[in-house]
This record gives structure tokens, C-alpha cells and sequence, in this order.
């Protein structure tokens, strides 16, 4: 069991994780060790999520989230594969935390009268520095 807070956990049946060989670092043993790790975990299908908590994991995903819902995480930081398993799991576990957690509702506020006409005074302000800049015409008195 993979534990996410108190009221959600996803079994370990659930992510599916395959090696594959990494780029970058490692010299001559880079070429037979898979140590990079491709971790599957299908959203849609989940029965450990709750549906307010899958819909805005399904908005966070972005672009790791496949056509078939699952959540596609590519973890090849690490030299070990041991690391990366555990890095790939950490940052599932951070965006489905993430999720969790209930966006807070937007209240619309309207400028305070002070705030406009600050504003607008600035505006004038600015308007009159930049009107000073001009060379004045001949017809201009």
C-alpha cells in the first residue's frame, strides 16, 4: 500500500512499472543496465481515488496523462534503478497529494474607491511626463 494521506491510499497492484535503459551518466555499464523507470498508473480505472480527486488529478496530469487514462511518470535521474522506483513513486504521490487537496472558492472584489483614484491620478501623472518630453511646435503656445 502506497499511502497519500489519511483518507486515500493506492494499492501497489495498481502501478504498473517497467525498466527501461537510461541516457546520461553511468559510462560503460550504460549500455546493459535498465535503470530508468517508466511508471504506469491508470486514473480512470482506479477504485482508490475519489471522483472529485480524480477529475483535478486527471487537470494536473497535463501531458503524462495517455488517452487510455493512465498517468505516465519517466524517472531516469538516478543511477540506481532502486532511486529512480522511488523517485517515480515520490512524485506520484506529490501530484495525487496535490490533488487532493480542495482548491479554495474565488470571491469577487470590486477596487476600493482610494485604489481607483490612485489610479486614474498615476494615469494623469504619467500622461503629463510624457507630454513634457515633446519638443513643443511653432503653433503650440
Amino acid at each position: 500500500m502506497i499511502y497519500i494521506n489519511k483518507s486515500i491510499s493506492i494499492d501497489e497492484s495498481e502501478i504498473k512499472e517497467d525498466f527501461i535503459r537510461s541516457s546520461g551518466p553511468g559510462g560503460q555499464k550504460v549500455n546493459k543496465v535498465s535503470t530508468a523507470v517508466k511508471l504506469r498508473f491508470n486514473v480512470a480505472r482506479s477504485a482508490s481515488l475519489p471522483d472529485e480527486v480524480r477529475e483535478r488529478l486527471i487537470r494536473l496530469a497535463g501531458r503524462r496523462l495517455t488517452e487510455e487514462g493512465d498517468i505516465i511518470i519517466d524517472a531516469r535521474r538516478f543511477r540506481t534503478q532502486d532511486r529512480n522506483r522511488q523517485d517515480a513513486r515520490e512524485r506520484l504521490v506529490a501530484l495525487i497529494r496535490k490533488a487532493a487537496v480542495k482548491p479554495k472558492p474565488r470571491i469577487k472584489t470590486r477596487p476600493t474607491t482610494s485604489s481607483k483614484r490612485r489610479r486614474l491620478e498615476e494615469k494623469r501623472h504619467r500622461s503629463e511626463i510624457k507630454r513634457m518630453r515633446h519638443v513643443p511646435s511653432k503653433n503650440e503656445d
